[in-house]
């Protein structure tokens, strides 16, 4: 019952869906289960790698993609063009090639050096581009990159490429956003929105029984980048004196919903009805931001209040403590910006900071009994 090592979906990454499939079909006793579990379980600690040797392997692919480019920028002005462009494809091809040569024996080491070798490959896109004097439009090198990594999503269906996709396809649009709106106002905030709710995508591609490595990588990308947009969304006024035309505004709509909520429907089918709750939420995130006024101040804590619920909530129906863990973390992050900004100047200095120390040690407290309550909510409904 052993999968790829690529992390796509296989019978290992489900196989207790499936073995309780065939226990209800009558296909295997109750007997059998146990046995196939224990063997499983013993397997698993036996043979798969433990989290040392993972960090190891990814910090190592990280410095050593970090190094590599940084000796070619320090040999770079001493190269001729003709050695800096094989360089450059020398590079793409070392490591894919390394890549290659390992995937039987260290399935890990091979995606990381996979990964390494596309890494390559956007530095050698933008190098060529100056080695050559190309005519400047860099969206245009992103896209290249991020077709890269398509080609080797499609080709290697492991989650490092996945992960590279999933972050340079919308990098690749947002910069032709960028470029294309350049001196128009509104247009910043309508890419954020778009960003969060992609995030958002990402964030909830984890479904019960659905929990391959590649939609755990968008979990995590996702889960990282929600707060950041979350605040960026805030940060930025869609009303300016110039504002977009009306076309760009819908085009640039249309792409900030319906790419997203296209992708959360090829991830989650049916259940994608709530990414379109969030879409809704994440508008009106965008209308009550920044802050103008007192009253539109307190909307916007009422409305992350009210997201940070949601995906509580959110977690809950679908079983994912990541999703309740970041929740609860948005909410506590409300309430503390909330008390800094409203309540923290009306009071005196002791006075505040009494306040401040109270805030941390009973909120906190009571907060993380909330989390672990729900938590465990989630854990005996799995038993």
């Amino acid at each position: 019952m052993r999968g790829n090592a690529g992390g796509g979906p296989t019978l290992a990454a489900s196989w207790k869906q499936h073995l309780e499939e065939w226990s209800g079909a009558g296909l295997i006793d109750a007997a059998t289960v146990e046995r196939i579990r224990a063997y499983e379980a013993g397997h698993e600690k036996a043979h798969g790698l433990r989290w040392p040797v993972l960090l190891a392997i990814g910090l190592g692919g990280l410095l050593l993609g970090g190094g590599v480019l940084l000796f070619v920028a320090a040999h770079w002005d001493g190269l001729s063009p003709a050695a800096r462009f094989s360089l450059v494809l020398g590079l793409v091809a070392l490591f894919h090639i390394a890549g290659a040569l390992t995937a039987e024996r260290f399935a890990v080491l091979s995606g990381t050096l996979h990964a390494v070798g596309t890494v390559c490959l956007g530095a050698g896109i933008f190098l060529a581009g100056q080695i050559f004097h190309l005519e400047e439009h860099w969206p245009t090198g992103v896209m290249l990159w991020a077709l890269g990594a398509g080609v080797g999503w499609a080709l290697l269906r492991d989650w490092p490429q996945a992960a590279l996709v999933a972050l340079l396809a919308p990098a690749w649009l947002g910069s032709e956003w960028i470029a294309a709106t350049h001196g128009w106002g509104g247009s910043e905030q309508l890419l954020v929105q778009g960003l969060l709710l992609l995030a958002l995508t990402y964030l909830t591609a984890l479904l019960p029984g659905e929990e391959s490595a590649t939609r755990k990588a968008l979990a995590w990308i996702g889960g990282l980048a929600v707060l950041p947009l979350t605040v960026s969304v805030l940060a930025f006024d869609a009303f300016s004196e110039v504002e977009l035309p009306g076309s760009y505004l819908v085009l640039g709509w249309a792409a900030a919903l319906a790419l997203p909520l296209g992708l959360a429907w090829g991830l989650r089918r049916e259940a994608a009805w709530m990414n379109g709750v969030a879409a809704l939420w994440v508008i009106v995130l965008g209308m009550v931001g920044p802050p103008r006024d007192d009253w539109s101040e307190l909307g916007i804590y009422l409305v992350c209040a009210l997201g940070a619920i949601g995906l509580i909530a959110w977690g809950l129906k679908e079983a994912r403590k990541e999703r309740i863990n970041l929740g609860v973390a948005g909410f506590a992050l409300t309430v503390l910006v909330f008390y800094f900004s409203n309540v923290m100047d009306k009071l005196g200095r002791a006075t505040s900071l009494i306040g401040l120390g109270l805030l941390f040690l009973l909120g906190g407290w009571l907060l993380e009994k909330a989390r672990r309550r729900l938590v465990a909510q989630l854990e005996e409904g799995d038993a």
